[in-house]
């Protein structure tokens, strides 16, 4: 080995290692939440609470995986709730049509999701800003008047009706509130980790480097193209993880799933949060949540209160919650350490 070879080497050994350690980190640190998550209905018996960590479940992975490409790539969706949707009712027409396993719904529901997020994303990702935004938000408006108009199969502006059948499988029984409760904590775990790994892989930081520069990224020899529509699938395959995760929790799936308005609220989510941490999706998700709960329950006119909120992080923090607190700790340590 020349020393230039050695030094490249152990120029790069760190490096790995810190890679490989922050992973097991975060392993660490997901076994953790979810123990807590799944230990809760032991300490209390409040369903309400249960629903909340359930809706948070779908929501959250809804939300982070739209960060994926707002905040990593740079793409903004305004039709991401098409997959959300789509989850919802491919996962529902699966279990009510052909009565298979649970695992086997869910396995076809991502495939399906992802075929359909290919052929979408082929078209979306050739496009830059504001046309990318517009026409994804075209595509969520045709599945959404395809769910209205198709009413012999989807049920129309009714919905799914007669439930999602809930078969037993591996001991689980998802007919079972607690069950369905610790399934959902787990499939949010599994969701954010494999997230969490996807934006600190390489892949991750291509995306970074696409949004910052996407020219000097496809002089580097990048395929922008191509990292941009694996993005917008893997984006698709977990926002319809959460469409499943809802049409559970509902036992059935409504157009609302994929109307516009399911994505304003993903966006809204990510602005509450913040798009420049992991968990700034997570915190937007729990405090929208919390807001649509308290406020409802005392004014009809929740939607004042909303847009104050919206004005308030826009105008007053101009970034997300998660981002703002980053930032303050930021500072404070950089102050620490000049002294």
């Amino acid at each position: 080995m020349t020393e230039l070879e050695a030094g490249r080497a152990g120029t790069l050994a760190p490096v790995h290692g810190g890679a490989a350690l922050g992973r097991y980190r975060d392993i660490l640190i997901a076994l953790i939440a979810f123990a807590v998550l799944a230990s809760l209905p032991l300490f209390t018996g409040s369903k309400a609470l249960l629903d909340f960590v359930i809706r948070c479940s779908a929501y959250g992975l809804f939300a982070t995986s739209l960060n994926l490409l707002v905040g990593y790539t740079g793409l903004t969706s305004f039709g991401h709730g098409m997959f959300f949707g789509l989850g919802a009712y491919s996962f529902g027409l699966i279990m009510q049509k052909l009565g298979v396993p649970i695992p086997v719904a869910f396995v076809a529901t991502l495939a399906i999701t992802a075929v359909i997020a290919a052929v979408i994303g082929a078209i979306c990702v050739r496009l830059k800003e504001i046309y990318f935004a517009f026409v994804t938000l075209a595509f969520q408006m045709l599945i959404h008047s395809t769910i209205l108009s198709w009413a012999s199969f989807t049920g129309g502006d009714q919905g799914l009706r007669g439930g999602i059948p809930r078969p037993a499988f591996l001991g689980i029984n998802l007919a079972n509130h607690v069950h369905l409760y610790v399934a959902s904590c787990a499939l949010l775990i599994l969701g954010l980790l494999a997230m969490r790994q996807i934006a600190q892989s390489p892949f991750g930081y291509t995306l970074r480097m696409i949004r910052d520069n996407a020219t000097r990224a496809s002089f580097l020899g990048i395929d922008v193209w191509r990292t941009k529509l694996t993005v917008f699938v893997l984006a698709a395959v977990f926002a319809a993880m959460g469409g499943m995760v809802m049409a559970l929790f509902v036992s059935g799936a409504y157009p609302e799933f994929a109307y516009w308005t399911i994505s304003g609220e993903a966006i809204f989510i990510n602005m509450l949060g913040g798009v420049s941490t992991f968990l700034g999706p997570m915190v937007g998700t729990v405090l929208l949540l919390l807001l649509n709960d308290t406020v409802t329950r005392f004014t009809e006119y929740h939607g004042i209160v909303l847009g104050i909120v919206i004005l308030f992080f826009a105008l007053g923090l101009r970034k997300g919650l998660l981002d703002f607190v980053a930032e303050w700790f930021s500072q404070r340590r950089d102050a620490g350490e000049g002294r």
